[in-house]
């Protein structure tokens, strides 16, 4: 067995896992029905599947001796602004009081989205 049909086997299991997973993201983007909810799958699920098929073409790149790592930049792009996004996705909800409000601190300080300022009470 060379290294050539190895790394073809590599490339076909990253391709299946990272189908799987990009499959389940997009399954629960579709059930899922408030937006709180819907967040969790393409950024959690997603990220690792689109992560699993840039492998794949990283180590297909390599097996047919043309190396490039261009994927790595893909992969550094995706893994800093999905969880970015799905941050603010979230905090906007919250502020639009779209979804549920988040249960209340346990030392009685404020959420860092919902601290808004006391109204000053004039009289």
């Amino acid at each position: 067995m060379t290294a050539q049909i190895i790394g073809t086997y590599f490339v076909c299991l990253s391709l299946i896992i990272g189908s799987g997973f990009v499959l389940v993201g997009a399954i629960g983007l579709l059930k899922f029905n408030d937006p709180m909810t819907r967040l969790h799958a393409p950024t959690k699920v997603g990220t690792v599947g689109i992560g699993m098929l840039l492998i794949a073409s990283i180590i297909h790149s390599f097996d047919i001796g043309q190396p490039s790592t261009h994927e790595l930049l893909i992969m550094a792009f995706l893994f800093v602004t999905a969880p970015i996004s799905a941050n603010f996705i979230g905090k906007v909800n919250i502020h639009r009081r779209a979804c549920d409000t988040p249960p209340p601190p346990a030392d009685g300080d404020t959420w860092s989205t919902l601290d808004v300022p006391e109204p000053e009470n004039e009289n």
